[in-house]
């Protein structure tokens, strides 16, 4: 299985902790029946019974519906699955000598949790032919307290000012990789990226592959120290 491969492990996070909530446990969820593509499936849940554990878990398995091809009409993990590996049989039964097998990858991980926020990455990749397959990775972050998703504007208290400080290492992470900024964003001025995190040094941000530039730059990744951010970021 492919692993998540990023800089989150775990981390102090800004938010203060709130000592009568217990932090959610997770347990892995593994799907691992006999399919004719090459499937290979496994995803965190919340173990307890409550409504937010409930939330989290209709919002983990939401977003893994949306990673696999082809999966908009499905309600639950296993029927798109299902549907995926029909979807391959009927390729192979109309071209029999195509030596493709169709490949789908997905796991998620809980990279960090406290009684404030809980972060999971979600890493996919699926292949069904072509020039190559697709990859990508996700974060999730939850709040314990409501099973809601965080958003940004709830995470900083000052976007603009994040985005502006944001810019200035993009463009030295750039300059250190020695690529042209001119390869990316298409030609669009900078724009934060869909997926921010979270660890010790401080926020990781991440462009995933097509975000921002071809696919053959791939991810683009960088951190910005805690001690730089803290003025733009919310406490709760």
């Amino acid at each position: 299985m492919k692993k998540i491969v990023l800089l989150l492990i775990s981390s102090i996070f800004f938010f203060a902790c709130n000592e009568e909530v217990k932090p959610l446990e997770f347990e892995t969820s593994v799907i691992d029946n006999s399919y004719k593509a090459d499937i290979e499936v496994a995803f965190d849940k919340a173990k307890a019974t409550s409504d937010i554990a409930k939330k989290i878990n209709t919002s983990i398995t939401s977003e893994i519906l949306k990673s696999i091809p082809n999966s908009e009409t499905h309600k639950t993990i296993e029927d798109a699955l299902k549907a995926f590996d029909t979807d391959y049989t009927d390729f192979k039964s109309k071209f029999p000598e195509s030596e493709q097998r169709w490949t789908l990858a997905i796991e998620t991980e809980v990279l960090y949790k406290t009684e404030s926020i809980i972060t999971m990455g979600l890493s996919t990749y699926s292949d069904t032919g072509g020039a190559h397959g697709n990859d990508s990775i996700h974060f999730l972050n939850f709040n314990p307290e409501t099973g809601n998703r965080y958003t940004n504007e709830e995470l900083f208290s000052d976007l603009e000012g994040f985005k502006k400080l944001a810019e200035t290492y993009f463009l030295d992470h750039m300059k250190n990789e020695g690529s042209d900024i001119s390869e990316f964003f298409f030609g669009k001025p900078f724009q934060l990226p869909e997926n921010i995190g979270f660890n010790e040094e401080g926020i990781i941000l991440l462009y995933n592959v097509y975000e921002i530039a071809s696919y053959n730059q791939g991810y683009t990744e960088f951190v910005i120290p805690i001690e730089h951010v803290k003025q733009f970021l919310k406490s709760n």
